[in-house]
């Protein structure tokens, strides 16, 4: 399960993808499975949260890993490549960015 709050102990990675009304839900199934099937099991891995805006253009991944090298292994290994040439072709870009938990409210 996420935590939100400053100062804890976990490296935070928010990914946003951008896609098209037409292919949100197809990847969203996409990045659903991928947590089910292979992301969930990797070492490291603390929780995530899959959210679509209403205009189902935009999807944004919110995850949490013990390291910042957890992540990254899980980013370089051949099943996580392979699914993200997949999930590259239902969207026109996506962006995972590392980020410090600077403030959380109510803490």
């Amino acid at each position: 399960m996420p935590q939100i709050k400053a100062n804890a102990a976990l490296q935070t990675v928010i990914t946003t993808f951008e896609c098209s009304p037409g292919t949100c839900q197809d990847l969203l199934d996409l990045l659903t499975q991928a947590y089910a099937e292979f992301i969930s099991k990797q070492p490291g891995f603390t929780g995530a949260g899959l959210h679509v805006n209403d205009a189902e253009t935009r999807i944004a991944n919110y995850s949490q890993w013990a390291t910042r090298d957890d992540f990254k292994a899980m980013l370089r290994t051949d099943e996580m490549r392979r699914r993200n040439r997949e999930i590259a072709k239902l969207c026109t870009r996506f962006e995972p960015v590392m980020y410090e938990v600077a403030a959380a409210f109510p803490e």
